[in-house]
C-alpha cells in the first residue's frame, strides 16, 4: 500500500525524468518528425508535475486534475494521447488516499484500455505504444505485492520496448513517409513513455 503522497512523488519524478530528456527527444524527433516532441513533452511533463504537486484531493481527483490540465495544452499529437492515458488512469483510480498493487494494476489497465482505443497502434508500429504496451502488460502480469517492484518491472519493459522500436518501420505520422529509413532510430514517443516509467520507478 502506498499513500497519495508517495504516488505523487513518483509522478513528479516521472515528469522530471521526461523534462530532463527534452534534448534527447528533440534530437530523435528531428530525424523523421517535426523536431517538436521534446518541447511538447517538456510542456506535458511540467503541466502534470505542477498539477499533482498542487493537488489536495484524493488519488482519483489528483489524476483527474492532471488529465484536465494536459487537455488544455496546445501541442502535437502527444497532447491528446497523454490526456487520454491520464484520463483512463483516473477512471481506474480509487477515491482514496492510498492504493495497493491491485489498485495500481486496475489504474494502469484502465489507462491502457483508453489509450489503446484511441491510438490503434500495436507493438511494431513505431509509436509510444511500443513502450506503453509492454509496460502495461508487465503491470498486469505482476503477481507480487511490492509497489516498488511493480514499477521497476514496468520501467524495464518500457525501456526494452523503446529500444526495440529501433528495429521497426514507422507506420504512423510524418515518419511513415520515410519508410525503411526509420529503422535504426527509436520512436520518440516510445522513448518519452519509457522515460516516464523510468521516473516512476526511481523515485
Amino acid at each position: 500500500m502506498i499513500s497519495k503522497e508517495e504516488l505523487k512523488n513518483r509522478i513528479v519524478s516521472a515528469c522530471e525524468n521526461v523534462i530532463a530528456a527534452e534534448a534527447e527527444l528533440t534530437e530523435i524527433d528531428s530525424k523523421f518528425g517535426d523536431a517538436d516532441h521534446g518541447l511538447t513533452m517538456h510542456k506535458i511533463g511540467a503541466t502534470i508535475k505542477a498539477s499533482v504537486s498542487e493537488a489536495d484531493g484524493n488519488i482519483k481527483e489528483m489524476l483527474d486534475d492532471a488529465a484536465m490540465a494536459v487537455m488544455g495544452l496546445n501541442g502535437g499529437s502527444a497532447v491528446p494521447l497523454w490526456n487520454t492515458w491520464l484520463d483512463g488512469m483516473q477512471e481506474g483510480a480509487p477515491e482514496a488516499d492510498e492504493i495497493d498493487v491491485k489498485g495500481l494494476q486496475a489504474m494502469f489497465a484502465s489507462a491502457f484500455e483508453e489509450l489503446d482505443d484511441m491510438s490503434g497502434a500495436k507493438v511494431g508500429d513505431k509509436t509510444m505504444m511500443d513502450a506503453c504496451i509492454p509496460a502495461s502488460q508487465a503491470i498486469a502480469d505482476y503477481a507480487g505485492d511490492s509497489e516498488a517492484e511493480l514499477f521497476d518491472l514496468a520501467a524495464k519493459a518500457a525501456l526494452q520496448g523503446a529500444e526495440d522500436s529501433k528495429n521497426y518501420t514507422s507506420k504512423f505520422g510524418r515518419a511513415k513517409s520515410y519508410g525503411a529509413k526509420t529503422i535504426g532510430t527509436p520512436d520518440a514517443g516510445a522513448v518519452s513513455m519509457s522515460k516516464f516509467f523510468e521516473g516512476l520507478a526511481k523515485a
